[in-house]
């Protein structure tokens, strides 16, 4: 897998988030896209995409797992992680019942976010 095709797509309505992931990714050779809500995300994305999807569950407008049903039913394969600050049990299930890669809680391990990247890429192949 060549990192710097692969696209690292962050939605988070939190700046200070998405521009700390965003370094971090790129860091480790991604090419990385950030959306500051669900529907920025659905304007400027193909359903198409390639790569992976790293998702707040808690936005403002569309939350993150509106977001989801909304790519299932449409037929998107992009794989998802999630991301919270308020992580519930009801949330984390729903979110992995409907083939999330992994729900993780901030602040975030980068470990745990890289190898849930990586899983998600090695499942979409």
């Amino acid at each position: 897998m060549d990192k710097e095709k692969v696209n690292i797509y962050i939605v988070d309505d939190d700046e200070p988030v998405r521009h700390a992931l965003s370094r971090l990714l790129r860091s480790c050779g991604f090419h990385v896209l950030t959306f500051s809500s669900a529907q920025e995300f659905l304007d400027s994305v193909s359903p198409d995409a390639q790569g992976c999807l790293i998702l707040d569950v808690k936005m403002s407008g569309m939350d993150g797992l509106e977001l989801q049903e909304k790519l299932n039913s449409s037929g998107w394969k992009l794989p998802i992680i999630f991301i919270t600050a308020y992580e519930t049990p009801q949330d984390r299930k729903k979110a992995l019942v409907n083939g999330a890669i992994a729900f993780l809680q901030k602040p975030l391990n980068d470990k745990d976010l890289l190898d849930g990247i990586h899983s998600a890429l090695e499942s979409s192949e």
